[in-house]
């Protein structure tokens, strides 16, 4: 039985030098302690909310829901840290001292140079004062992502309700 094992060990390992030398690749795998992970994840959140910034991990998603009740995952970024972007939609957020986010745009970028659509990001956000961006990339066409930024602008961006009232009583 030992012999068959050494056998079938031996083939493999020829197997794989062979396909390493052909240009094909190797997956390895690691395996993880599930309890020293959670435990690592959730220390660097709290340190992560000390520092007033989002985490790596648990919080480095965010939904925002639109007005129509749709929830889109969106990927959280520091402003100055972000990296340049293919088209999608983003959310330019100022982080405040409770922890708790203030919308300041919703828009979307849809250049097909990634560093040019980080520009327009970045510029946008240093007007506004932001400090994270958060990104959805998610819709597949130019239409799909006009729709997402109305009904997340619907959903987030309250109405200004004596401006809108003063400027119907001027005309």
């Amino acid at each position: 039985m030992e012999r068959k094992l050494a056998h079938k060990q031996n083939r493999v390992e020829k197997n794989l030098s062979r396909r390493a030398t052909k240009g094909s690749f190797v997956m390895g795998a690691h395996i993880i302690e599930l309890a020293e992970f959670r435990a690592r994840r959730s220390e660097s959140g709290k340190a992560a909310q000390a520092k007033n910034e989002p985490a790596s991990g648990a919080n480095r998603f965010h939904f925002w829901t639109g007005a129509s009740g749709k929830r889109y995952v969106h990927t959280v970024y520091n402003l100055l840290e972000c990296p340049a972007l293919p088209a999608g939609n983003y959310v330019l957020v100022r982080r405040e001292q409770n922890g708790r986010h203030t919308v300041l745009a919703i828009s979307r970028v849809s250049s097909a140079a990634h560093s040019l659509n980080l520009a327009e990001i970045r510029h946008r956000g240093a007007e506004l004062g932001a400090d994270e961006v958060h990104v959805h990339l998610l819709a597949n066409t130019a239409k799909q992502s006009k729709l997402v930024e109305f009904d997340l602008r619907g959903g987030q961006i309250k109405p200004d309700v004596e401006y809108i009232a003063s400027s119907c009583l001027v005309h």
